[in-house]
C-alpha cells in the first residue's frame, strides 16, 4: 500500500512529487529545503537552514507515521562544502544518538540560489 504525503507546496503538483511517500513500513522523504510559505528561512545561515529542513522532515515523517528515530539514511546536499561543520552540527543535534547512515556532498547549485542545503531522508518503521 502506497501513501503520498504532501506539504502543500505549489511545486508538488506541477513537478509531480510528494514531500514523502510511505510504502509498507518504509518512508522516503524528498529533497527538502528551508522554504516555508514560499520564503527561504535562515538566509546565508547554513546551520539555521539545516534546522528548518530537519523540522520539515520531522513533520513529514510524523504525518507518515514515523519518527526521527526511524531514520536510517540521510543525504545532505550543500552548495559550499566549506560550511560542512555548520550543517553537521545541526544534523548532529537531531541525529547524534540515532546515527543514520549519512552522506554530505557539494553540488553546483540548488533550485533557489538562496538555498544552502537540501536533505533527503529514509526511515524504516519497525
Amino acid at each position: 500500500m502506497r501513501r503520498n504525503i504532501g506539504s502543500g507546496s505549489p511545486w508538488e503538483a506541477s513537478v509531480g512529487y510528494s514531500r514523502a511517500v510511505r510504502v509498507g513500513n518504509v518512508v522516503h522523504v524528498a529533497g527538502t529545503t528551508a522554504t516555508v510559505g514560499g520564503e527561504v528561512l535562515g538566509m546565508d545561515d547554513a546551520y539555521e537552514q539545516t534546522r528548518v529542513v530537519l523540522g520539515i522532515i520531522r513533520d513529514a515523517l510524523e504525518e507518515a507515521g514515523a519518527t526521527l528515530d526511524n531514520v536510517v539514511r540521510t543525504r545532505i546536499f550543500v552548495t559550499d562544502i566549506s560550511r560542512w561543520e555548520e550543517v553537521g552540527r545541526a544534523h548532529g543535534e537531531v541525529f547524534g544518538a540515532i546515527r543514520p547512515a549519512a552522506t554530505m556532498v557539494q553540488v553546483a547549485a540548488l533550485i533557489d540560489p538562496q538555498h544552502l542545503v537540501e536533505i533527503e531522508a529514509e526511515a524504516i518503521i519497525s
